[in-house]
């Protein structure tokens, strides 16, 4: 595989020229208002998907299939940040989307699939969260956690558990694939190209503002002998070898891509890898800040999905297919809350 900084640097090149009209309009200052505006986009492990209570409420118009709560980091960050010094409130907008990909972000609307009280015909689509979140001249602040699900990442689980059950080996199936499918080289450079791509919007669409990026927490141990294989509440059959794969060929090189891209940008990157290792799905349930593929969930959460073959209520948990937990989140929320703090302080 070539290295990726020079790949980085002519792709970005491009994008830059590509939107340096658009970027290079003088606008306003951000910050003018009597509010700081904080825009949290990304996907489920911002969303929240099944901590707390769902944001909207239960049986209101306004759902959208999102899957946002309240005990997600963008609305645990949000209390603590009720009023920043000198006096000025921050005002958090969430448009974060469970299943979103990089494109979802800034470019491709987003079809909701949330399995909760979905309407009759499914959910409609949803424009792009940077013109759902309203960015512009006067955002200060945009947080964007996003990029497992363009490779996508749930997926691979989901292959990895398959073949585990039938002795196969999912390293193998991704580094030299069938005819027609993606290496998991072709799928890291891609998701590098589309993030670039994606930046790039944000920045052209709130010109002012700060920009953070957050990575993933630590889903997986260090060591996949940690798992029990027989267990849907860690990782099921997903073989140990295949694990230790996913955690250093898979989860680490994406963090690793979004943080070459953005510190590229020269915006700040979130890691909430390195305090949440001895954390993940494999780990007891008081220790655990990640559910595994079935898991501890709030009621309204079902325990077999639509289109799956998964039943958690055979073991008496919920569908929670490897996502943080509200301490996953709490976790997430403290780092997120920093780097918000001083991006301000900087303002």
């Amino acid at each position: 595989m070539r290295h990726p900084v020079p790949r980085l640097r002519t792709r970005a090149l491009a994008v830059g020229l590509a939107l340096a009209a658009s970027v290079l309009v003088p606008s306003g200052s951000a910050g003018a208002a009597d509010q700081y505006e904080w825009a949290a986009l990304g996907d489920s492990y911002t969303a929240g998907g099944f901590v707390g209570d769902p944001r909207p409420a239960l049986g209101d118009a306004s759902r959208d299939g999102c899957d946002r709560t309240t005990n997600a980091y963008p609305d645990v960050v949000d209390r603590e940040l009720a009023e920043f010094p000198p006096g000025k409130p921050v005002r958090l907008t969430n448009v974060s989307c469970g299943n979103a990909t990089i494109d979802n972000i800034a470019t491709a609307k987003q079809t909701p699939i949330s399995p909760v009280q979905p309407p009759e015909g499914g959910w409609p689509a949803v424009d792009p969260q940077t013109q759902r979140a309203g960015l512009g001249d006067q955002t200060d602040i945009v947080t964007v956690g996003v990029g497992g699900n363009s490779l996508p990442f749930g997926g691979m689980l989901l292959k990895c558990l398959e073949r585990g059950a039938a002795g196969k080996s999912c390293r193998d199936h991704y580094t030299n694939p069938p005819e027609g499918e993606e290496s998991i080289q072709d799928k890291l450079a891609r998701v590098q190209d589309e993030y670039i791509e994606m930046l790039a919007k944000v920045h052209q669409a709130a010109p002012n503002a700060k920009v953070i990026t957050v990575g993933y927490p630590a889903v997986l141990p260090e060591r996949g002998s940690d798992c029990n294989r027989l267990s849907l509440t860690e990782l099921g059959s997903i073989t140990h070898a295949d694990v230790d794969w996913l955690r250093d060929d898979v989860l680490k090189q994406l963090n690793a891509t979004i943080k070459r891209v953005t510190d590229f940008f020269g915006d700040r990157y979130v890691d909430v890898y390195s305090s949440s290792v001895g954390h993940d799905a494999c780990q007891p349930a008081d220790t655990k800040w990640v559910e595994g593929i079935c898991g501890d969930a709030e009621d309204y959460w079902p325990a077999k999905l639509p289109g799956t073959l998964l039943n958690c209520a055979l073991v008496n948990k919920r569908a929670t297919l490897v996502h943080p937990n509200a301490a996953g989140h709490a976790n997430t929320a403290a780092h997120v809350e920093r780097a918000i703090r001083i991006a301000l302080l900087e303002r």
